[in-house]
């Protein structure tokens, strides 16, 4: 069985590397695109693969030469060879295991105070300041799309942007003293976090006529456009009730494409937890794609802790997660998709 993936593994990838080499391939922009994605998802398990036949041919070796005699460095190394070929199955097996069609997506993350009155508003900006440099730390760039007091809304591009940041939609909760607070006690304050997929035209369809669209002043911080024009959007999506309201740019223009992209990603967001309800096994399956209101992560300043409690993993680097360094929490949360998927392909 295992053997039989590693040479589809190995044949698909030699496969791929000829296409990306191919002038017909790299002379269309989105057929180069494509391939290139795949060359990286399948390259990890490549690797895999050779180090799998390096460690049988070693164990079939060792074998060989003990047959003829013991040994007890030939003993050590089938013991050892055996030890990684055992390892080696499963990790190859998870590298397959079917990506989530969005991962290559741009994703728009949308931060919002929840309990705590200022105190959450105060820590959705924490967040926010947490999520564009763990963005930045990746190589992916971000577009600021619209900021009032408590909300922070914002754009994260790159390759592969969503297969990061879906992880970190729901609620987030700290609990920390205020700096307003004069007697010294600890306040718990949380944040709720929507991270979605940035849909394209092709992924799901807005008829026009279902826009009511509504302009207004701006309100907020003083500004030269702010309460002297029309320039903020309000967007209501009629059939479903969604509505997306921007002001953060001077333009009316510019505040209502942004509102378009935000309501198109909240849509799609809509029709997949839809699709993903009338499949609860998929849904289960799934990292964080669950109810937004469940509490997912814990910053305990006092202990300087953060704890997952999907995974039920903490770490005593409060500091350093603040600062963007997310990539431990990142990490153990893809090996957990991918064993609850590679669980669901079993059971299938």
């Amino acid at each position: 069985m295992i053997e039989s993936l590693v040479d589809q593994i190995e044949s698909r990838f030699a496969e791929v590397g000829r296409l990306i080499t191919d002038p017909d391939v790299i002379g269309d922009r989105n057929r180069y695109a494509e391939v290139g994605r795949e060359y990286r998802r399948l390259e990890p398990a490549a690797k895999l693969a050779e180090e799998w036949r390096h460690a049988v041919d070693d164990a079939a070796g060792a074998r060989e030469l003990l047959a003829e005699g013991e040994d007890p460095e030939l003993r050590e190394l089938l013991r050892s060879s055996e030890a990684r070929i055992e390892e080696l199955e499963e990790e190859i097996r998870l590298a397959m295991v079917e990506p989530d069609p969005n991962d290559d997506k741009n994703v728009i993350v949308e931060i919002q105070g929840g309990a705590g009155g200022e105190e959450a508003g105060l820590w959705a900006g924490d967040l926010y300041r947490m999520f564009t440099r763990y963005a930045e730390r990746r190589g992916f760039t971000t577009e600021t799309m619209d900021q009032s007091e408590g909300k922070y809304t914002f754009a994260v591009k790159g390759d592969g942007a969503y297969s990061v940041f879906k992880y970190e939609g729901g609620t987030h909760r700290v609990q920390r003293v205020p700096a307003t607070e004069s007697q010294g006690r600890i306040h718990t304050s949380t944040a709720t976090v929507a991270v979605l997929p940035e849909a394209e035209d092709v992924d799901i369809h807005i008829d026009q006529n279902d826009l009511q669209i509504d302009v207004y002043r701006s309100g907020g911080p003083g500004g030269q456009s702010v309460n002297t024009t029309d320039s903020a959007v309000r967007i209501t999506h009629k059939p479903t009730g969604v509505a997306v309201a921007m002001q953060d740019e001077k333009s009316q223009l510019q505040n209502r494409e942004k509102a378009m992209r935000v309501l198109r990603a909240r849509l799609y967001e809509r029709a997949l937890a839809e699709q993903q309800a009338a499949t609860a096994d998929a849904r289960r399956s799934q990292v964080g794609t669950g109810d937004r209101a469940e509490k997912i992560r814990t910053y305990n300043y006092g202990e300087r802790r953060v704890t997952d409690h999907r995974i039920k993993l903490t770490a005593h680097n409060l500091d350093a997660v603040l600062e963007g360094e997310l990539d431990e929490f990142t990490a153990a949360l893809q090996d957990d998709e991918k064993r609850r998927g590679l669980e669901s392909q079993a059971a299938a």
